[in-house]
């Protein structure tokens, strides 16, 4: 089975993008999407998600039935309210987004769940999503189970006096 990636609502949310601007449903401070790559390299599917400014502590990732579940968390500090934070802090500007992302990739049963890895650095989130056994493409060859049969042919003579 291929690895398929669905979101149902990402063509609904570039529409709202679209006639209402970026800020469409959504703060300027609330995560809108994680951006991810997805490629396959050797016996491994790789997944690359831009999470920046995320503690990897608040990192979760899960597969179940067949679906990969990333959510994270970012926060730049205290709440603010109304251009200052809950510990005093005057704000200019703050426009950084705060918030949960969550994205879902579909990987159906061609992962070896057991053995998925993930690495954060830098921003962005690794997972290493290793090919099931069961998933690898192989070759497959065939067997003949009953013996060959000889068939004998007449001989040139025979046939023309009309001879078995």
């Amino acid at each position: 089975m291929a690895l398929v990636q669905y979101d149902p609502f990402t063509q609904l949310d570039n529409l709202a993008r679209q006639v209402f601007g970026s800020g469409a449903g959504a703060t300027s401070r609330t995560p809108r999407f994680m951006p991810l790559d997805l490629y396959k390299e050797g016996n491994n599917y790789v997944l690359n998600a831009d999470l920046p400014g995320v503690d990897p502590e608040s990192i979760d990732i899960d597969i179940d039935n067949g679906v990969l579940t990333i959510s994270a968390e970012r926060s730049t500090g205290p709440t603010v309210h109304e251009g200052t934070s809950e510990d005093g802090t005057s704000w200019v500007t703050n426009e950084r987004f705060t918030g949960t992302y969550r994205r879902q990739v579909t990987v159906g049963d061609s992962v070896d769940n057991e053995n998925v890895t993930a690495d954060y650095s830098g921003g962005v989130l690794t997972v290493t999503l290793p090919l099931a056994e069961r998933a690898k493409s192989r070759k497959i060859s065939v067997t003949h189970s009953e013996p060959r049969k000889t068939i004998e042919a007449e001989s040139e003579a025979a046939s023309e006096t009309g001879e078995n």
